[in-house]
């Protein structure tokens, strides 16, 4: 029922075994996202907790580093009050590196670490803060590859369309120009044959 203010309140138990925390969004930051956090409580003990002062949790999405389009997307995505849910993998002065979860639906929700990546807003860096679970780590690893490999494949077969298009402009063009050559060929062969029957006459 504890709220976490700041990173140096939650317990260095919470960060080793990645326990999931819910946070309500206030702002989005070049590193993240500013949020406040929202323990899962009765209502009495909630409406308690709001009446007192409220700190934010500096949650920085782990495993990636965004571009300024990234975080533009992210302000688009995430508006004040959302609700998210952060899995804390590590502990740096203010920050916690997490992976985060935005709810889509009832049922349906997405790691908008993975989605950045998906959406080719960022580039995948190593996760740090997981030496003691090499299991997770090479799970949640993968899971950012393979999104930034999408992204690639995307950029690469948009690439190959280009290409497949300019190749047939530049076809249709030499066709033209071939149809032109040709009319001006039978337009000198025309000319000279009036001429010969001018002679003739």
């Amino acid at each position: 029922f504890t709220k976490f203010n700041n990173a140096r309140e939650i317990p260095d138990s919470f960060i080793e075994k990645h326990v999931k925390l819910r946070g309500k969004v206030h702002h989005v930051t070049k590193y993240g996202l500013e949020v406040e956090h929202v323990p899962i409580t009765l209502p009495i003990v909630s409406f308690l907790q709001r009446r007192q002062s409220s700190g934010r949790l500096m949650v920085r999405l782990a495993g990636l580093q965004m571009t300024d389009e990234g975080k533009a997307w992210l302000k688009e995505q995430i508006k004040p009050s959302h609700i998210v849910w952060f899995q804390p993998l590590r502990r740096e002065n203010s920050f916690i590196d997490s992976i985060v979860r935005l709810n889509k639906s009832r049922f349906f929700s997405v790691s908008l670490n993975e989605e950045i990546l998906r959406r080719g807003l960022g580039r995948a860096i190593n996760i740090e803060g997981l030496q003691s679970n090499p299991k997770l780590y090479w799970r949640l690893q993968s899971k950012l590859l393979k999104a930034e490999l999408k992204a690639l494949r995307k950029d690469n077969e948009k690439e190959d369309e280009k290409r497949g298009s300019e190749t047939e402009d530049e076809k249709r063009g030499a066709e033209t120009e071939d149809e032109k050559q040709k009319g001006r060929s039978t337009g000198s062969e025309t000319q000279d044959d009036k001429q010969r029957m001018r002679n003739n006459e």
